[in-house]
């Protein structure tokens, strides 16, 4: 074991003990801290523990709040997300489908050259064919 990992453990474990101290001191000899539940004043140490546990009772709620609302969030979001992409794919296969007659006298030569290239190399690849045996 490493002993600056075993002087870490021991001032964790120093600053937790001393918080934990000052917390009972506050909590026991503390300004009078109290808690109003319902109208009924209730203070002291048991006031003090009472308003920590609600506190955190609330923070938890609220916790469990945030997350279901970043889970609905999340999954609206995805579902306008495959909505947009999907309208920007069937805007492209609109657009492509308005240009290409104004393409076609492009098309036209491209598809002449494409055939008689591929026919030339049929011709070659046959002639290499036929003079391999």
């Amino acid at each position: 074991m490493n002993s600056k990992t075993s002087n870490t453990k021991k001032v964790v474990l120093g600053v937790f003990v001393l918080l934990l101290a000052a917390s009972v001191c506050q909590a026991v000899f503390g300004d009078g801290m109290t808690v109003n539940v319902d109208g009924d004043e209730i203070g002291g140490p048991f006031g003090a523990l009472l308003g920590i546990v609600l506190g955190a009772g609330g923070m938890l709620i609220a916790a469990l709040a945030m997350t279901c609302a970043a889970v609905f969030v999340g999954l609206v979001f995805a579902g306008v997300g495959i909505v947009l992409v999907s309208a920007l794919v069937l805007a492209g296969v609109l657009l492509a489908a308005a240009i290409s007659p104004l393409l076609l006298p492009l098309l036209i030569p491209i598809g002449l050259y494409w055939y008689l290239t591929a026919r030339a190399r049929k011709q070659r690849l046959r002639a290499t064919m036929e003079h391999a045996v």
